[in-house]
């Protein structure tokens, strides 16, 4: 008899008769080819149980979907499925023996190589098992985010909505709890995965030899390339800038400048793309500068000019005065102090219907010497204020546009807190102009939303509110009858994110949580009226556009919460 704590798992000749049999720890023993075995019985795809499966040929089968297994190893044939943890047996005195602990425990770098396969392989249990596994070892976060944004930047798709959703939810990690930050990292990965399928690997074309070409000489290159959509020869300059020792900020410069040398270039998104990137690879380390920077450039292939867009052009044409103004701005420097600025007044212009106004306004405030940073501060608030005060009555789909305006207004403000250059200021303006074309999906207003609705003010009762479809005006009365009785808007804010994170949320809500979670902590930093009233507006708009887009059907959830359960050793069938 073997000495500790091995487990009897009866006599030999018990289990030649039965086969199979499972003991105590959820251990199943088989009886094959005159050799005994034992293996969880959890089968690891999804957690039916083993021994209920057949074994033939060495090879046993779960019958719940087709799962392989090598009786002796635990090795599966199955990319979907993990290898089954094996025990090890003995036999003495015609009893079987079988050791309470599996012979081989996944460390956290055989669960990072399973999430490098779940990622080419596009198989989401197998992402979700890895992330789960990864956040339980302590894994640092960046590293698991390293780990997509690494194999997402070295596909052929380059840069998308998938590390778009990855870099956002590495951002609002803080916010969540353990189980939030499992699903965002889940969401982000999976997403990840979803964009490269298919894709063939990318590689990179290489620097230009060795050269004395100055920066101000790469920038005008650069420039001239976007200009003509030649992303082989942006990428050839941007390659050659990072071999020369360019900094990042002198990189991120380049490229947006030539960004915004078009007015909001494909309705927004390049830029809004372009700063994510920039943000991942600030959160990363300086090998990532150059797949990361040079997955951007295919954007540049063929995206929407709006100066070449009706709308842009009439009834009012906002092309020329748009261009002037930039004219001005180029030719004259700031002043060293700026004049009080009216900011309740400024966001009411922004949101009104006089764009020349808004546009001499814009460019008053920059030559005067107001903080870019500023402007676009209270350009994403009133961007906010859109969806705020979006109307139900107006189609669903156009709660997108409002959602992409202020996504986009906060690429801008998050950049102009990072950069002097003067001709990035050239994005407020393209923002700004959006804004006022989207007027007319708050007419009519929604109205202010009333504290009250006798619901809990306890977070269950928002998500609660948010299992029934079309919420919307009642999930932003519940916030703010929150607010109003003094609770925790953080807490609110974690509560904001689980919403999102338990639904099978679009790109845009994605984006749209993580703006929305960085401007509010901007207006934290201030203690007045003003910026008081605008985090309600961040958080309404929030609570407006999470309830209006829930419930889903959940799926990706669900599968994060089998990849917990069976990660707790939790049995997911047990037989009646």
């Amino acid at each position: 008899m073997p000495t500790g704590d091995w487990i009897r798992a009866g006599s030999l000749d018990e289990l030649k008769q039965a086969g199979a049999k499972v003991v105590k720890g959820g251990i199943a023993v088989f009886y094959h080819e005159d050799q005994v075995s034992a293996i969880d019985n959890r089968c690891p795809h999804l957690g039916f149980p083993l021994h209920l499966g057949s074994v033939c040929d060495g090879m046993l089968t779960c019958h719940w979907h087709h799962a392989r297994f090598d009786i002796r190893s635990g090795g599966t044939l199955d990319p979907w499925a993990d290898d089954v943890p094996t025990y090890e047996v003995k036999v003495a005195d015609g009893e079987v023996w079988v050791s309470p602990g599996p012979k081989r425990v996944p460390d956290a770098e055989k669960l990072k190589q399973r999430l490098r396969e779940g990622l080419e392989q596009n198989i989401g249990i197998v992402i979700a098992k890895a992330v789960v596994g990864l956040v339980e070892a302590k894994v640092p976060a960046d590293e698991i985010f390293k780990i997509g944004i690494v194999f997402g930047t070295s596909q052929g798709s380059g840069w998308g909505s998938g590390l778009t959703i990855l870099t956002a939810m590495r951002a609002v990690l803080p916010k969540l709890d353990r189980t939030g930050r499992i699903l965002a990292l889940y969401h982000g990965l999976v997403h990840v995965a979803r964009a490269s399928a298919g894709r063939a690997p990318r590689h990179l074309l290489g620097a230009l030899p060795e050269s004395s070409v100055s920066m101000a000489r790469l920038q005008t290159w650069y420039r001239n390339c976007v200009e003509v959509r030649d992303t082989q020869g942006a990428e050839k300059v941007l390659l050659t800038a990072i071999a020369a020792g360019a900094s990042a900020e002198q990189l991120a410069d380049m490229m947006l400048i030539a960004v915004t040398d078009h007015l909001y270039l494909d309705g927004g998104h390049t830029f809004d793309f372009y700063n994510k990137a920039l943000e991942a690879l600030a959160a990363l380390d300086d090998e990532q500068t150059a797949p990361i920077l040079a997955s951007l450039v295919p954007l540049i292939g063929s995206p929407t000019r709006s100066e070449e867009l009706h709308h842009w052009q009439a009834p009012i044409d906002l092309v020329a005065p748009l261009r002037e103004a930039f004219a001005q701005l180029d030719s004259s420097a700031p002043a060293a102090s700026a004049p009080a600025l009216d900011e309740q007044q400024f966001v009411d212009l922004l949101l009104g219907d006089r764009p020349l106004d808004t546009i001499d306004r814009i460019t008053g405030l920059l030559q005067s010497g107001e903080a870019p940073e500023r402007l676009a501060q209270l350009l994403a608030l009133a961007a906010a204020e859109r969806i705020a005060r979006f109307h139900t009555q107006n189609e669903f789909g156009d709660w997108i546009a409002v959602l992409h305006t202020f996504t986009y207004a906060h690429a801008v403000h998050e950049r102009l807190r990072r950069t002097q250059e003067r001709l990035l200021c050239r994005a407020l303006y393209d923002g700004a102009m959006a804004l006022y074309h989207e007027r007319f999906l708050n007419v009519p207003r929604a109205p202010q939303p009333r504290p009250g609705g006798g619901h809990s003010l306890e977070p269950d009762a928002l998500l609660e509110l948010m299992d029934r479809r079309q919420q919307v005006d009642e999930a932003a009365g519940w916030v703010a009858a929150y607010l109003e009785d003094g609770r925790d808007p953080q807490a609110l804010l974690g509560t904001l994110g689980l919403a999102v994170l338990r639904e099978d949320a679009d790109f845009h809500t994605f984006q749209l949580y993580e703006a929305i979670v960085a401007e509010y902590a901007y207006w934290e930093q201030r203690t007045d009226a003003f910026a008081e009233q605008a985090r309600r507006t961040c958080l309404i708009a929030c609570a407006r556009y999470a309830a209006a887009h829930a419930p889903s059907a959940r799926e990706l959830p669900h599968t994060a919460t089998i990849a917990s359960r069976l990660y707790r050793g939790e049995r997911l069938f047990e037989e009646a």
